[in-house]
């Protein structure tokens, strides 16, 4: 006997059930209404400004928006950012401060536009990912507001 059957031959499984198949229970959406998008909007866009005010004000604008929202717990996304970059501009200015005393001994004068480069860098790369909703965290910033 070889492995193949005959299609000729009947066939020892047993015919198919006469059945509908299951059909997938049905998708619930999840209930969200315009207000909640907007507001999920105006905290992407806030955030995203509260980031690269950091360009022009340093650490006011993150740190109004911060004091503003840091009770609101339906704030948290915009909280968590403003604190990201509140945090970050205190860096930067603590490495301007540092690279400043340093240029008494020249290579201050290197790290000055060095430091003005990685802000201007990471404050539109934070920009662009919380304008998508996304949590940005800079790297190398001392984490001094919790």
């Amino acid at each position: 006997m070889s492995g193949t059957q005959d299609p000729n031959e009947p066939s020892q499984t047993p015919p198919p059930h006469n059945e509908p198949p299951a059909s997938p229970p049905p998708q619930q959406a999840a209930p969200e209404s315009a207000s909640t998008d907007a507001a999920g909007s105006d905290d992407r866009n806030l955030a995203m400004l509260t980031h690269l005010s950091g360009l022009l004000f340093s650490v006011v604008m993150p740190l109004v928006v911060w004091l503003i929202n840091k009770d609101n717990s339906a704030k948290a996304y915009l909280n968590e950012q403003a604190k990201e970059a509140l945090n970050f501009q205190i860096t930067i200015m603590i490495a301007f401060v540092v690279s400043f005393i340093l240029t008494f001994v020249i290579i201050g004068a290197l790290l000055m536009p060095l430091v003005g480069l990685a802000n201007l860098i990471l404050c539109i790369v934070a920009a662009v990912k919380t304008a998508n909703g996304e949590n940005f965290r800079y790297p190398f910033t001392l984490r001094l507001i919790s």
